[in-house]
């Protein structure tokens, strides 16, 4: 036997100023630097032969980003340039500062639709922009990529569904040649049945057509043929064949004072400015000021940043190929593309799914294939955008609407049923509260949900109790608690003891509660087990607790010098209660006992 000494009653620490020294000097190392900026890890290793396919992913990428961003600026209520603005100075930054070669950063349907709700104009989309990018950098800076996973893969699946509805409902009047503004789920469908009589014959057959023949060509690429190799390739680049299709009817279709479908209009032409993000704007005359701008984006400076992060980490987690995604530094490297395309005139950009499955789908070795992307973004903006004027709003419609039914995890969702249907509970209040609600509003109701669930089981720990008769006339009760304690979970602990006790018929001498897997607890657990033992004591039965860890007990024993007695470190039940029974029997001359445990 050897003796347990003073460190069960002192609690260790931490030293603050070694602490901070330590961070400080770990910023200073080629670790960090290499952590911060990945482009020096993976720049060195690249090869000659990666050239061609960073070029070839970044070109089809590139041709999938063009009529997006169009069709982003449009849902977002601004203009389509807007959409190009944000589309090119993420690809850039993410070079730098960016983990998995695979993701592509710029505008998507989830943020335009933020951006629509919660934005009166381009001025306040801007400034949106730029805090995202401030707030994101913030986060990922002080190493809050932890926060993520208290955010389930229910709630995701439910949002990302939610959001994948809402985005294509938005769109369906436009399909059918209706004109509407609105983008929510249930006021697009009771515009689109009231004015249903209004559907544009042209637009309805372009954008039916256009989308069955997006379905059927992102399925020709699995066909075993001896050209898959350029079946892939029209397979990946089929929303930038539909533009195409789309201008060149509209353009030969057309007459003077006439034209077959409704178009995108005209978008301006050139690159945008390097200008400040705007702290004050004007609406109708009004002066708006910086302050309240602010007020007027109110919560959504939370849920734009929240939303855009688990979008981006969601995407590079899809794609990691076995690689552990630094949450904090995708971050880092999302904060400051927001940072720098807001200065360009672009809205909150983040992680897109779509353009990053077709990345990886075109086999890009490292994330240079976003320059590709981004310089075809520029060439469009500076020399094609008269030529998108005569883009049908069906066909772009219909390229959102067959990008949202592929965003649907809809093997997600059967893997969530088969594996505990409870999980089921989150995902459908986060889908019910996205569409009758908001989408934000949606998402923070699938964590509370799922935040009670995990207090529930927190506050109702799995506590077994069984007997048995080691002494002839003392029967114990051995508690045995299989998960640590918390301060939720104390009066439960407590009440089931005392409730046994006292129901039991046949008299308990003693209830000895095993700690080998209560590893820590706080003070409100250390209080009831005290409290417990008085319960006990008044019931004629007394309270050991069992091989505790040291840190556990050592908070109760801090909070009573006579709480040591309880304690007994032993290998068999049976010689914790024979010492004990032989330590009861003897009268001993100081206050205080040394705890032991076996060698």
């Amino acid at each position: 036997m050897c003796e347990c000494g003073e460190e069960i009653y002192h609690e260790k620490l931490p030293n603050i100023y070694e602490e901070v020294l330590k961070s400080a000097k770990n910023c200073c190392t080629t670790t960090t630097a290499k952590k911060f900026f990945p482009i020096i890890t993976w720049l060195p290793k690249y090869e000659l032969n990666f050239l061609i396919p960073d070029f070839v992913a970044g070109l089809t990428v590139g041709l999938t980003a063009i009529p997006q961003a169009i069709v982003y600026g449009t849902i977002a209520g601004l203009t389509p340039q807007y959409g190009l603005y944000s589309a090119f100075m993420g690809c850039f930054v993410y070079i730098f500062f960016g983990t998995c070669k695979d993701v592509t950063i710029g505008p998507t349907a989830i943020m335009s639709v933020m951006v629509q709700v919660h934005t009166h104009n381009a001025d306040y989309a801007i400034l949106a922009c730029f805090f995202t990018g401030v707030i994101t950098l913030l986060m990922g800076v002080l190493n809050l990529g932890v926060l993520v996973q208290f955010i389930s893969i229910p709630v995701t699946t439910g949002f990302t569904m939610a959001a994948a509805i809402t985005i294509a409902s938005g769109q369906i009047n436009n399909l059918f040649g209706i004109s509407s503004s609105s983008n929510e789920f249930i006021e697009s469908w009771t515009y689109f049945f009231k004015h249903i009589k209004n559907t544009q014959r042209n637009d309805a057959l372009l954008g039916i057509i256009t989308l069955i023949m997006l379905l059927i060509m992102r399925k020709i690429k699995d066909i075993n043929s001896s050209y898959k190799s350029l079946t892939k390739y029209i397979s990946l680049s089929r929303n930038a064949l539909a533009v195409v299709v789309g201008i060149i009817l509209c353009y030969f279709l057309s007459s003077d004072d006439w034209l077959p479908f409704r178009v995108s209009g005209k978008i301006v032409s050139g690159l945008p400015p390097f200008k400040i993000p705007p702290f004050h704007t004007e609406i109708n005359g009004t002066k708006i000021d910086f302050e309240d701008m602010m007020g007027d984006l109110g919560a959504s400076l939370i849920s734009i940043p929240l939303i855009a992060v688990l979008e981006t980490i969601a995407v590079a987690k899809s794609f990691s190929m076995g690689k552990i995604i630094d949450a904090s530094q995708e971050m880092v490297a999302l904060g400051l593309a927001n940072i720098f395309s807001s200065f360009f005139s672009s809205i909150p950009i983040s992680g897109s799914f779509t353009r990053t499955a077709i990345n990886n789908a075109s086999g890009v070795k490292t994330v240079l294939g976003g320059a590709i992307t981004g310089i075809l973004v520029l060439m469009t903006l500076a020399f094609l955008t008269n030529t998108f004027y005569f883009i049908p709003k069906a066909t772009l419609s219909a390229i959102i609407i067959a990008a949202m039914i592929f965003m649907v995890e809809y093997d997600r969702i059967a893997e969530i049923w088969r594996s505990k249907k409870t999980d089921m509970i989150p995902f459908l209040v986060t889908v019910l509260s996205c569409l009758f609600w908001t989408l934000e509003y949606g998402m923070v109701c699938g964590i509370v949900v799922n935040i009670l669930f995990i207090l529930y089981k927190s506050a109702r720990p799995t506590i077994i109790i069984t007997e048995e008769k080691l002494l002839k006339n003392i029967k114990i009760a051995i508690v045995d608690i299989q998960e640590n304690l918390t301060y939720s979970s104390a009066e439960y602990l407590k009440s089931k003891v005392v409730k046994y006790i006292s129901t039991h018929s046949e008299k308990i001498g003693k209830v000895v509660i095993r700690g080998e897997e209560i590893h820590t607890i706080d003070s409100t657990v250390a209080l009831n087990i005290l409290s417990l033992k008085q319960d006990l004591l008044a019931l004629n039965c007394e309270l050991l607790c069992w091989n505790w860890q040291i840190p556990s007990a050592g908070v109760i024993c801090r909070l009573h010098p006579d709480a040591r007695k309880m304690f007994k470190f032993s290998k068999t039940l049976q010689e914790v209660v024979s010492t004990n029974m032989q330590e009861s029997t003897l009268t001993l001359e100081t206050d205080c006992e040394t705890i032991t445990i076996p060698t």
